[in-house]
């Protein structure tokens, strides 16, 4: 069985824009324990956009699953880290002008920066993670720097299905029109339905070898003995390839299931992406 760390950043987002006290990623993170997920991830960010240091401290003094803590390599979120003691640490890049984290951590050409703070993070006793993108030279750096996770970044893959899914739906809806609605047979599809866990037909050469890649990815850090999350950019539509992988411990998951939470409630949200990653719950 996958677990599941839900990402509860964009709930802050939400309160951020009027900054106010309300919607509150504590009351998010508890629907979504309550819902199965085994692990609460959150972000503070250097430039407090989202989460802020009240949120992560409360979130984990109320949360009786694991928590994730994603944070820049700087010695300002080491010492958060260390006061904080969250049960892991996943160590990304951040940059002010970005949306959203984008790409991995250049684990092997920040070996000198890295070391000093994984091993205090070591020393803690707190699990140390890097995001890092599926390449074997970064997979192989988080070994030789002795990382006990790496999150594998599935941002290129996300966005190349999400196009071929799109220009798929596009397509069956110009065939019904062309041949008429009343002759087409409809399908059930969406979150609540499980897909099929083989790589779906819509998938261009270009998505089947960047999920070749996960897939390589996740071989190899286990070969290295690191245990091998992953995470960015997955949603109810295209999470099911990367949930078939073998080997892979937990997905984080954040954007969509905070997205989907808005129409159906947090725990409704969370349970449907239980049941795309492992069956029925």
């Amino acid at each position: 069985m996958i677990k599941l760390g839900v990402n509860v950043d964009h709930v802050a987002t939400l309160r951020q824009a009027r900054l106010a006290r309300y919607p509150d990623p504590l009351e998010a993170s508890l629907a979504a324990e309550r819902a199965g997920a085994g692990a609460i991830t959150v972000h503070l960010r250097e430039d407090r956009r989202h989460i802020q240091d009240n949120d992560l401290f409360r979130i984990h003094q109320a949360i009786k699953v694991h928590l994730n803590q994603e944070m820049a390599a700087i010695l300002e979120m080491l010492e958060i880290a260390m006061e904080l003691r969250p049960d892991e640490v996943c160590l990304v890049p951040e940059r002010r002008e970005e949306l959203t984290t984008e790409g991995g951590l250049d684990a092997a050409g920040l070996k000198d920066r890295l070391e000093p703070i994984m091993e205090r993070l070591s020393l803690a006793k707190i699990g140390v993670s890097l995001f890092i993108d599926p390449e074997p030279r970064q997979i192989e750096a988080a070994a030789m720097l002795g990382a006990n996770f790496v999150e594998i970044h599935t941002g290129l893959y996300a966005n190349l299905a999400d196009a071929d899914l799109v220009k798929a739906r596009e397509n069956s809806h110009a065939n019904r029109k062309n041949r008429g609605a009343r002759n087409v047979r409809r399908t059930k599809s969406g979150p609540g339905r499980r897909p099929q866990a083989e790589i779906p037909p819509a998938f261009s050469d270009e998505t089947r070898a960047e999920l070749h890649k996960l897939r390589a990815a996740v071989k190899l850090a286990r070969s290295l003995k690191l245990k091998p999350n992953a995470g960015h950019g997955l949603n109810y539509d295209n999470v099911a390839p990367v949930a078939a992988i073998p080997g892979i411990v937990w997905l984080h998951i954040g954007h969509s299931i905070v997205a989907r939470s808005l129409m159906v409630g947090m725990e409704r949200a969370v349970r449907e992406m239980l049941t795309l990653i492992n069956g029925k719950i």
